[in-house]
């Protein structure tokens, strides 16, 4: 499985890990939760890591947390939650509930998230990362109207890690966040790879192509994926699934070739993707 490093410390993790809003989001029953406990454990069996959650993302922090334990694979994981709220007393209680929820020691990485009061939150993310209580920080955005904004941060502070929607549905992120990224030294989450599922509707009732086949592609997961995957900006991907079959076929994305620019073009051109 395809690996990155994080520029930060050169630390390579798998380009395509796991999203848990809405999906992870149930409540405590067996037949709610065991696909989910399914879904994490094909991710480490495969040799994914990533799994990035929210305080706001109902409970799944603490579905996360529980299964991972079940299965003892808490500290196998490369786990990334979020600060959202406003307030520096309000932010340190939500990350102690986060990482209470997510029972782990540490944690790899918290981003602060849409933002929000993110002057107040990077001071104490900071001290948490010298402290050891967490690895990394970051910020996050899922919308292109905010990049002026995260621009701005990118430019004038150090982060470990940006998280921001990029697609072949979403591409705004490409003409001005990626590069500075990279630039700046900063590893990039893509979220809503697949733009909360308005790619597959774009393609509905087609056949993935039989080009696809030049960068080991079998179906429009792998295809919206490996698009995705071929900007080396791009640390991880991390889509969203409480499905065990959707998350094999995902993280079957990071294995064989990657699209050059030229069939990236194509790529995009096929799906009507300006």
């Amino acid at each position: 499985m395809l690996s990155r490093p994080i520029p930060a410390s050169g630390e390579t993790i798998p380009v395509v890990g796991l999203g848990t809003w809405r999906v992870f989001d149930v409540g405590g029953a067996q037949a709610e939760r065991a696909p989910l406990r399914d879904v994490l454990k094909n991710l480490v069996e495969l040799g994914g890591r990533v799994v990035d959650s929210s305080p706001m993302y109902g409970a799944a922090e603490s579905v996360v947390g529980d299964l991972a334990a079940e299965l003892a694979i808490t500290d196998t994981l490369f786990l990334a939650t979020k600060v959202w709220t406003s307030g520096r007393d309000a932010g340190v209680a939500q990350m102690e509930q986060s990482l209470k929820r997510l029972r782990a020691r540490r944690l790899d990485l918290i981003q602060i998230h849409n933002l929000l009061d993110w002057r107040a939150h990077l001071k104490t993310l900071r001290e948490w990362k010298a402290a050891g209580r967490i690895r990394y920080l970051g910020v996050t955005h899922y919308t292109s109207s905010a990049y002026d904004e995260l621009e701005r941060v990118l430019r004038a502070e150090t982060l470990d890690f940006v998280q921001v929607n990029y697609s072949l549905g979403e591409r705004e992120a490409e003409r001005r966040i990626l590069p500075l990224a990279r630039d700046r030294g900063v590893a990039v989450l893509a979220n809503r790879p697949f733009a909360e599922g308005g790619l597959f509707q774009r393609v509905r009732a087609q056949a993935v192509p039989s080009w696809a086949a030049e960068f080991d592609c079998e179906s429009w997961a792998q295809f919206f994926l490996k698009w995705i995957l071929a900007d080396p900006a791009v640390t991880c991907a991390i889509p969203g699934t409480s499905r065990p079959q959707h998350l094999v076929d995902n993280l079957r994305a990071a294995a064989g070739r990657l699209p050059d620019a030229a069939m990236r073009d194509r790529m995009a051109a096929h799906i009507g993707a300006g």
